[in-house]
């Protein structure tokens, strides 16, 4: 990929989950040497996504998930013939990509948030896509 592009691969256990994967970020800003910038997150699937939200308690991503589930639950009439309707409509809402603000080598993220990579349609392996850009 070109210079400052990454790929991470993420594995899920279950249908639903929110994986934090603000170190595996971290690390690629790192690596990248980029000092200020940016840092560009993109889910290229149709039944995940990426979201920033709270890292200090766990319950927060559990609560996000049992909501997500209240709202579009996993079986309600879709038409969709391959039966994961749902995931294609969370991921919609939610998004497939984050920017975050880069300075001083260190991803710009408030005392309690975390980058989490949002699983709707596993278990399976995924991919991030990641650019780190100077700015």
């Amino acid at each position: 990929m070109a210079d400052n592009m990454k790929q991470l691969e993420v594995i899920s256990d279950r249908r639903n989950e929110l994986i934090d994967i603000t170190s595996d970020l971290q690390s690629v800003v790192d690596e990248s040497g980029i000092s200020n910038g940016l840092c560009h997150v993109y889910v290229p699937h149709t039944t995940a996504a990426v979201t920033i939200n709270e890292s200090a308690d766990p319950a927060v991503r559990a609560d996000i998930i049992m909501e997500l589930d209240k709202v579009i639950p996993h079986s309600d009439n879709y038409t969709h013939l391959e039966g994961n309707s749902a995931a294609h409509i969370k991921a919609s809402l939610v998004g497939c990509s984050e920017t975050i603000l880069v300075k001083g080598g260190r991803l710009v993220l408030g005392t309690w948030q975390a980058v989490y990579f949002c699983e709707f349609d596993g278990p399976r392996a995924r991919l991030v896509i990641l650019k780190v850009a100077e700015g």
